[in-house]
């Protein structure tokens, strides 16, 4: 696990700038947990203003939790100026498969942009690649068939990485599969811990050479942070300050150590 714990020790080291347009649900926990990870984020969704931004930025996060026009634009824009820097970009298409307006604007994000990373729940990743899915609301989702072999036909249609989240976190790039086994039931429990994933995930494809193995070195960090918060915690209400407080605290010799990440 060695290699996954040296790009914890990147992202530490380097401090990447996060770019993330994200929703108003949890901008501020997205922000806090990029901080405690090491990297550095900017929140900024205005197309006046993310031009200069995404011009900064090491990696650019695109999150439709709380989807309108006018950040619609902002993200295009920004991931335009993404694609011309070559730098990581990645889609957390939240609540897609919930409504026909989030699926066709994750669809539209996908098709205009060249997406980096897509990180969804099952539901949603299902919906993208064609299966049979059930979204409810923008937490929770549920697919029929194989989460696996769903997820690598996604990555091979789309030519990018795809990690669906779960009690087992699948990441696949096409020709390569990954599974992290890392994480606690309180953090489904929690809203917007799948968006702090996406911010995080961010931070360590921009750090690491490989960004499959970023995106997984990325989930286990947080389900590690997650088991020594649920160690402590009473509940929803006393986790959440225990879980920033662990991945703060959060060093690449736990990676090492607790990783629990399958090569398939």
């Amino acid at each position: 696990m060695q290699k996954y714990a040296k790009i914890l020790e990147s992202v530490r080291t380097t401090s990447p700038l996060v770019h993330q347009i994200t929703n108003y649900v949890t901008v501020n926990d997205c922000a806090n947990i990029t901080l405690c990870i090491g990297a550095s984020p900017v929140m900024s969704h205005a197309p006046e203003d993310v031009i200069d931004m995404t011009r900064i930025a090491s990696a650019l996060v695109l999150n439709i939790g709380t989807l309108d026009p006018k950040q619609i634009e902002g993200m295009l824009v920004a991931g335009r100026v993404a694609a011309d820097r070559n730098i990581p970009i990645i889609l957390d298409p939240v609540g897609a498969g919930a409504t026909p307006y989030r699926t066709k604007t994750a669809e539209m994000l996908i098709d205009e942009l060249p997406i980096t990373v897509i990180k969804g729940n099952a539901g949603e990743i299902g919906t993208l690649a064609g299966t049979a899915a059930i979204v409810r609301g923008v937490d929770s989702g549920s697919v029929s068939g194989d989460k696996k072999m769903i997820t690598q036909e996604l990555a091979k249609q789309l030519g990018c990485i795809v990690v669906m989240s779960g009690a087992e976190d699948i990441i696949c790039s096409g020709n390569r599969t990954l599974g992290v086994a890392n994480g606690v039931p309180l953090m489904g429990r929690l809203s917007g811990t799948g968006c702090m994933a996406a911010a995080v995930t961010g931070a360590f494809a921009a750090a690491a050479s490989d960004t499959l193995h970023g995106c997984a070195a990325a989930m286990a960090a947080l389900g590690i942070a997650g088991e020594k918060a649920a160690k402590i915690a009473r509940g929803p209400g006393s986790f959440k300050p225990a879980f920033l407080d662990a991945v703060a605290s959060l060093t690449p010799e736990d990676l090492e150590a607790s990783a629990k990440i399958i090569e398939y």
